[in-house]
């Protein structure tokens, strides 16, 4: 006598149309369309985490270079300087600190800038 996994399976095809849940026409209906926009899904979303750390990356560095110009430095200079000086403090960091903090900005400026000039 042979067994039928319906338990099994009906429970790994109810898993995939939770995860539908929501999707346009059939995509949240039928499994198979489900689970092919789901596995597409969970593709697209591994990505999206990967390109948002770039992308806030890529926004601290406008922010920091946007603060350097008001000091006549350029980014590249200015990361530099503070390399020179043992400066270590991260991009996201210089970032919060060029917005909520003018004064301690212009100090870190005026380090990379000594330290660039020695």
């Amino acid at each position: 006598m042979r067994v039928k996994g319906s338990t099994p399976t009906r429970q790994r095809r109810k898993k995939v149309l939770k995860l539908a849940k929501g999707y346009f026409g059939s995509k949240h209906l039928l499994y198979r369309t489900a689970n092919e926009q789901v596995m597409h899904s969970l593709k697209y979303a591994y990505t999206g985490r990967k390109q948002v750390k770039r992308e806030m990356r890529k926004l601290w560095i406008a922010r920091i270079n946007a603060a350097c110009h008001q000091y006549d430095i350029n980014y590249s200079k200015f990361m530099h300087g503070l390399k020179l000086a043992n400066v270590n403090v991260n991009r996201k960091m210089l970032s919060e600190i060029a917005i909520h903090d003018e004064n301690g900005f212009k100090d870190l400026v005026e380090v990379a800038k000594k330290q660039l000039n020695a």
